[in-house]
């Protein structure tokens, strides 16, 4: 049993303060623990300043940390100030204690135990909050900048006659504004509550007054201050409309006013914000009358309009009024939408013509040679032959090609030749031995560039390589061919020191090399190898015998991650492509400019518009957005990336957007002129995917032009799904030269097709001039199939490829054994009235699995053909050769019947309006007139229905013979 006599029963231990060398190792360990956590921040900082510096874009990097810096003191001070005054006036005005109550005396503990650390208290929490505020302030740099050097676009709204400049840079910086304010004012009103409760202003359960005379005139002015703020918010509000996204049942996703905003909504802003103002008056009145009666009364007021004339009103209006007539109320702002929308998207001028979609030229031998004139159809699909570059072109495991190679112009004795090409660029899967030395300093670059034909390939099926071998020689001339810079290149790397690099290879042996560009960041100084040994996570780079005089380390090496980085205000394309420019290889990266507040223009989300089969299967080629909903886009930037030396140029494509003028007043230098884009880089750039993939999503709605088609959504298309795969993802646009019906020599496009929604028969073919630097760059033309007539779409002729028995066992022998059959890009092209369709088949057999071409489907009308080359597919549609034509009887030719009679007048003048429309139809057909036959494709359909409801009056007994 335990001792309980009190007394001692053994040695006593003391437990005192720690030993001086404790306290000294303690003190010792803290501070080097808070010196290593500094340091670890200015590691972070120095690097970026170092990269910044070491691509000359150091502008790019103080102009945005000076502006975050900036803002994030102006703001965290005024919030820290804000709060911090109001708990200081809240304590200063504390009444003098007397008598207490039972309330006060529990509050009295906590008055008590906290006083001592008033300051510091009033301090931390000021600091907190400002720190929180400057913080989320420091976010808003670019609605800063923008709003600061904010040029006009020389249009106006509809509505309220502003520059749109005014919606897309003020409008955000004053929501901004607003919310901060709102932030402050209710953050210093609960504090300056609490400190008057805690200090005997504000009693609840105490006799008496329940607030003193001081606290209920504080208080009072902040609650002043917020519903000012509520004022300027309804007026804000008003602009906001105007840029305000709304489902609308006619057409899904709308954005600005519609009938129930300018007739409803609007008004009743304008009438809350009056409201507002007399609210916040009597607010600031209780500083003389003391009582809340009068302000409370108003507040009330106010919260019952907002919700009768904000909510009730606009929904009375939008039943009884919009409803009952939508058509005729909604048209005016239809129209509206449908002009900001096409203007802001670039869309404005496209050209839309109506197309048979069946060919009316019965001449075969004509539509033969009219078949090699109408493109240079690209057999060579990027998308599925990079296994096929790879295994023929590799030549060594350390290099690699991205897995959807890129199509380019090339020009060969005068004459442009579309061309696949791709990089060799490095796979360190592929190095011998993984370690730190092999991995970042040996296998530091690629070599070479790959190319072929995009029209042909040889007898067995591989690529007629134009460019090949290692190093790489044939059509491209001279260039450097050492590749630091790609698509595949995320590691980093350390060259220029004494370690030597791995060349490339050949007959003779293995090569070696040292990097002689001025690219990256020399470490040779101290500082920045234990800057880079923190950042990197690599205590190796302190004390390497690698490292050493002239030693510089890469990396930020993918062309998109270096031009987001230099231009953060950017949106990038997903599809970076290589040229050989001159003696060098150029990245060129297509860049846009957004802006989410062009008044009327419906929205799009970037991230889904620009998804296809090929972002499906790979994130690579998917768009880097600043911003994922947009209304605004232009193509205003082309950027380069020197494979070799990474040197990064901005140039100016778009010279009237107002956007970039505004960033570049903002990074002033940062962007060269366009004048300065030599020819041979112009040669080589194109339109870009992403843009035309957004485009062609709003044309799909926004082709017509008047409010009353948009409005019944007849004329609504859709993207289809790419028929040669089962991704379930949109068809990708598709690279190639080929010559609208109105053109007269082949241009390089950019193609794709519309389905009707929810059909699969074609309604659309569209095409955009691809070739910069021509007249015709950004023209968008649309052929528009006949609504009376059913044209194949993509998913159809897919269908009839794999139904067709002949091509089915063929295919089927094609997979025997362990062989595999992948389909390539289906191509659409236009020819005489009809379309020709093309799609090249690949087989990947034995134990290489690497595809080559093996046969061409071909089909034009109701003809199908599936030969080993084009050429002979192209005969046996046209019955070139002694190859006997599948024919389909021309609409029109065959043997007319008697025009149908009716015993009403009224009906039968309808239907001979029909005849004549039909016969004008086919007459426009003969002569190639495509408007005159749209025209009077349009006559006969009136005329059909004219008959259609004349006949549905007639009364039942007139019918005869029953």
């Amino acid at each position: 049993m335990p001792d309980r006599g009190g007394g001692p029963t053994g040695p006593r231990i003391r437990v005192g303060r720690p030993s001086r060398r404790v306290r000294t190792l303690l003190m010792t360990l803290g501070i080097l623990a808070v010196l290593a956590m500094l340091f670890v921040m200015f590691a972070g900082f120095w690097t970026d300043w170092l990269w910044y510096r070491s691509v000359n874009y150091s502008s790019v990097f103080t102009t945005t940390l000076w502006t975050k810096v900036g803002l994030f003191f102006v703001f965290g001070l005024l919030m820290a100030a804000a709060v911090g005054v109001n708990i200081w006036l809240a304590h200063r005005l504390r009444p003098p204690l007397s008598a207490m109550s039972m309330e006060q005396q529990s509050l009295d503990r906590y008055r008590m135990s906290i006083a001592p650390y008033k300051k510091w208290l009033l301090l931390g929490i000021a600091t907190l909050v400002g720190l929180i505020a400057g913080a989320s302030a420091a976010g808003q740099w670019r609605t800063w900048l923008m709003w600061v050097n904010g040029v006009s676009f020389g249009q106006k709204d509809p509505q309220f006659h502003m520059d749109v400049s005014f919606f897309a840079f003020d409008l955000p910086w004053y929501r901004f504004l607003l919310g901060f304010g709102f932030a402050a004012t209710v953050l210093s009103l609960i504090a300056a509550a609490l400190t008057h409760y805690l200090y005997g202003g504000l009693r609840i359960t105490s006799p008496g007054a329940r607030a003193t005379a001081a606290s209920t005139g504080h208080l009072s002015v902040l609650l002043g201050i917020f519903v000012t703020l509520k004022a300027v918010a309804y007026w804000l509000d008003r602009y906001g409309l105007a840029v305000k996204s709304s489902d609308f049942k006619a057409t899904g996703n709308w954005t600005g006013l519609r009938y129930v905003d300018a007739n409803a909504y609007l008004p009743a802003k304008t009438i809350l914000f009056c409201i507002a103002v007399i609210c916040a008056l009597l607010f600031f009145a209780t500083l003389w009358r003391r009582t809340w009666q009068l302000p409370v009364i108003g507040f009330g007021l106010m919260v019952l309009s907002a919700i009768l004339i904000g909510g009730l009103y606009p929904a009375i209006v939008q039943k009884f009024q919009v409803q009952p007539n939508e058509q005729a109320k909604e048209s005016p702002y239809v129209e509206k939408n449908l002009k900001a929308t096409r203007a802001a998207y670039g869309i404005g001028g496209t050209e839309v013509k109506e197309y048979p979609g069946v060919s009316r030229t019965a001449d075969q031998t004509k539509l033969r040679d009219d078949a090699n004139g109408a493109a240079s159809v690209r057999l060579l699909d990027p998308n599925i032959v990079s296994p096929t570059f790879q295994q023929l072109q590799q030549m060594k495991n350390y290099y690699g090609f991205p897995s959807n190679l890129d199509v380019d112009r090339y020009s060969k004795d005068g004459k442009d030749q579309d061309t696949v090409i791709g990089l060799r660029e490095l796979n360190l899967d592929g190095v011998p031995k993984n370690n730190w030395i092999n991995d970042h300093f040996r296998y530091t670059h690629g070599f070479g560039a790959v190319a072929a034909k995009g029209t042909e390939a040889d007898s067995q099926g591989r690529p007629v390589f134009t460019e090949s071998d290692l190093p790489s020689k044939g059509n491209l001339g001279s260039y450097e061919q050492r590749i630091y810079y790609g698509e595949k290149t995320t590691q980093y790397s350390i060259v220029g020191g004494p370690q030597k690099e791995i060349d490339y290879s050949d007959d003779s042996g293995e090569k070696t090399t040292s990097y002689k560009g001025d690219s990256g960041v020399n470490l040779s100084n101290p500082i920045n190898r234990a800057a880079y040994a923190v950042s990197f996570g690599e205590p190796q780079m302190l004390y390497s015998g690698a490292i050493g005089e002239g030693s510089r380390i890469l990396y930020n090496r993918t062309p998109k991650d270096r031009v987001e980085a230099v231009a953060p205000w950017l949106t990038i394309d997903g599809d970076a492509y290589p040229a050989v420019v001159g003696n060098k290889i150029q990245w060129i990266v297509d860049a846009y400019t957004t802006t989410n507040g062009y008044p009327y223009a419906s929205r799009t989300t970037l991230g889904d518009t620009t998804a296809d089969s090929l972002t499906a299967a790979n994130n690579q080629r998917a768009v880097v957005a600043q911003q994922n909903q947009v209304n605004y886009i232009r193509n205003s930037v082309k950027a380069t990336v020197d494979a070799y030396t990474g040197e990064v140029t901005l140039y100016e494509w778009d010279t009237k957007d107002p956007v970039l003028k505004t960033w570049r007043k903002a990074f002033p230098g940062t962007v060269k002129d366009k004048s300065e884009i030599s020819q041979a880089l112009m040669d080589h750039m194109r339109y870009p995917q992403d843009l035309f993939k957004v485009q062609r999503e709003l044309l799909s709605r926004y082709h017509v032009k008047d409010a009353e088609t948009f409005l019944s959504g007849s004329e609504v298309w859709q993207v289809p799904d790419d028929p040669t795969n089962k991704s379930g993802s949109a068809v990708p646009p598709y690279y190639l030269s080929m010559k609208m019906p109105d053109q007269k020599k082949q241009d390089f496009s950019l193609t794709t097709s519309f389905t009707p929604n929810g059909r699969d028969n074609l309604s659309a073919f569209m095409a955009v001039n691809a070739e910069a630097g021509t007249s015709d760059y950004g023209k968008i033309r649309i052929l528009k199939m006949p609504s009376s007539r059913t044209v194949d779409g993509p998913k159809q002729v897919q269908s009839k490829f794999n139904s067709n028995e002949d091509i089915a066992e063929q295919i089927r022998l094609l997979k025997g054994g362990d062989s595999e059959v992948d389909y390539g890009n289906l191509l659409t092209v236009p020819l005489d009235g009809g379309l020709l369709y093309v799609e090249p088949v690949y087989v990947k057999g034995g134990g290489l699995k690497y595809p080559l071409l093996k046969k061409v489907l071909v089909t034009y009308g109701s003809k199908i053909a599936f030969e080993n080359t084009l050429e002979e597919a192209l005969n046996q549609v046209f019955g070139k050769d002694g190859a006997p034509p599948v024919e389909e009887p021309p609409p029109g030719d065959e043997e007319k019947p008697d025009p149908p009679k009716s015993d009403d007048p009224t009906v039968q003048a309808a239907l001979d309006d029909a005849q004549k429309a039909f016969e004008d139809g086919q007459q426009a057909l003969k002569d190639g007139d495509w408007k005159a036959y749209g025209e009077a494709q349009k006559d006969l359909e009136e005329a059909l229905q004219r008959a259609e409801d004349a006949q549905s009056k007639e009364p039942k007994g007139n019918n005869k013979g029953g």
